[in-house]
């Protein structure tokens, strides 16, 4: 019951501070210790940006490591699920290279018509 409590007036304090930073005025943690807000919020920037995420390394090796650990994640597809996949992409670049050349054809049909230029 305890905690409930606490984090009730951890909230109203924290929505408190907000009204007050949107009017202006000093937090009251700031009051408090004499410090004004703006040297309050430099040094929480500070700490934010000293931490660093833990077992994370910077570099092509960072990178190469992010890209290890993503591909152990990857789902990869059954032997079946692959095929068909295979197959789907042959049969729809088959359909779509049928259309464009038939389109084509067309277009050059039209054109020389229209032109004359071939005999």
């Amino acid at each position: 019951m305890a905690k409930k409590k606490r984090n009730r007036r951890s909230a109203r304090q924290a929505r408190a501070e907000k009204r007050q930073q949107s009017v202006g005025a000093p937090t009251s943690d700031a009051s408090a210790k004499g410090t004004s807000s703006k040297s309050v919020a430099k040094r929480q920037e500070k700490k934010k940006a000293e931490k660093k995420p833990k077992g994370k390394r910077g570099g092509p090796l960072g990178y190469l490591a992010d890209v290890r650990t993503e591909m152990r994640r990857v789902t990869w597809p059954s032997r079946t699920e692959l095929r068909n996949y295979s197959m789907a992409v042959i049969v729809s670049l088959i359909i779509v290279g049928v259309f464009v050349w038939a389109v084509d054809t067309g277009f050059l049909a039209l054109l020389a018509w229209f032109t004359g230029l071939r005999g």
